[in-house]
């Protein structure tokens, strides 16, 4: 099994900057893509950026600019610097992972945190 703990969520005003970290533990081979996701009161989970492991990062639209994502391969931790913050960007932030747990198994399996509130008043 893997656990991801996330934090750095919390309330901040339009204009501010915030830092998500998710750490992942347990049964860890490697990990493929990690990325975080965010899902605003009354609204579908979207994606809002990507990171594989060769580093390569993919952006929603919404946050292109000023979101970055970034992770440490050798503490299975992935980042997620926000600044510019809007109140459009308020929602609950998941962490996800795509991790194989064995050199055998090529397959991916997907992991989720338990999220973590950012809230940007205006």
């Amino acid at each position: 099994q893997v656990q991801l703990v996330e934090s750095g969520g919390g309330l901040v005003q339009a204009g501010g900057s915030l830092r998500l970290s998710c750490a992942a533990s347990g049964s860890i081979f490697s990990i493929n893509a990690m990325a975080w996701y965010r899902q605003a009161p009354g609204k579908q989970r979207e994606l809002v950026a990507v990171i594989r492991s060769g580093g390569t990062e993919n952006y929603a639209d919404s946050v292109k600019g000023r979101f970055t994502i970034s992770r440490d391969n050798v503490k299975n931790t992935v980042y997620l610097q926000m600044g510019g913050l809007e109140p459009e960007d308020t929602a609950v932030y998941y962490c996800n992972a795509a991790v194989r747990h064995s050199p055998l198994i090529f397959t991916a399996f997907d992991y989720w945190g338990q999220g973590t509130q950012v809230t940007v008043s205006s």
